[in-house]
């Protein structure tokens, strides 16, 4: 039997997470860099966008480790633990990354494993392969299920870069699973040594048309501040990053006009 308070802590995590989650909940959304920014992510080069958009993979040159924590709202149960790697090889890189969301009564973890490859030099392609777990307690049944995405990466002047990326491109005949599909599209700008922009477009399954805008400039070579915007409950972000050696630290805020504040922090290690 369920005690009151699990019943109230089980219902208020549903409702949350009902709310917070209004486009796709299975997507990666990256780490604190990407959500200071508005979440605009899949054309920007970087460590956790490199998992929002797989073709950034190819770009990458060093061996890196990374793991993030966010905290949507300062509820513990919305907390979203994940780990990821990438090993450069030549002209393309293969990434590894875990995802854990939830608490007792209701967890979701997400394994992928992903490659990017540099097609010429101004086009990169990606794939990623997931596979996710949910199990809702121990009266009820876990549900397992397996999925791909891809991404584009162009870049068609130095200063800049657009992309494409899809989640899920399922047909709904051929699913076990009502897991949405999710297309993104984005474009960005390069502006001067220090200031980079922008703005990025979401689709998912059901739900209404996201869009976002983000800005990062680069303070000095080792601090960046960033801001950003998205129409998904008109939500304001900043952020700020930092690399130390070989080590770099991002932390993030985005707000919500209803829930409040999610705050999420990551530690980054590159070897070259």
């Amino acid at each position: 039997m369920y005690s009151l308070q699990r019943i109230i802590v089980s219902l208020v995590v549903f409702f949350s997470f009902s709310a917070a989650f209004c486009d796709n909940p299975f997507l990666i959304k990256g780490g604190p860099g990407e959500a200071g920014m508005g979440s605009v992510c899949i054309m920007h080069s970087g460590f956790w966008s490199s998992f929002s958009n797989q073709a950034l993979l190819a770009l990458n040159d060093s061996w890196s480790a990374g793991f993030n924590y966010q905290s949507r709202f300062n509820i513990q149960e919305l907390g979203t633990t994940t780990a990821a790697a990438v090993f450069p090889a030549g002209n393309s890189s293969v990434g590894l990354i875990f995802s854990h969301f939830g608490y007792s009564e209701f967890r979701r973890s997400m394994t992928g494993a992903a490659c990017g490859l540099q097609l010429t030099e101004s086009i990169a392609a990606g794939l990623q392969i997931d596979y996710f777990f949910e199990n809702f307690s121990a009266d009820y049944d876990s549900y397992h299920s397996v999925t791909f995405e891809a991404g584009l990466f162009f870049r068609p002047s130095e200063r800049v870069s657009a992309a494409i990326h899809v989640f899920n491109p399922v047909p709904a005949s051929l699913r076990n699973t009502m897991m949405p599909s999710t297309l993104r599209a984005g474009a960005g700008i390069q502006l001067g040594s220090t200031i980079f922009a922008g703005a990025e477009a979401e689709m998912s399954t059901g739900e209404k048309l996201i869009l976002k805008s983000g800005l990062e400039y680069g303070v000095s070579e080792n601090l960046w501040l960033r801001g950003g915007f998205s129409s998904e409950f008109t939500s304001f972000s900043f952020g700020l990053g930092y690399m130390l050696r070989w080590l770099r630290i991002d932390l993030s805020f985005v707000t919500h006009e209803r829930l409040g504040i999610s705050s999420a922090a990551s530690l980054v290690f590159k070897i070259k």
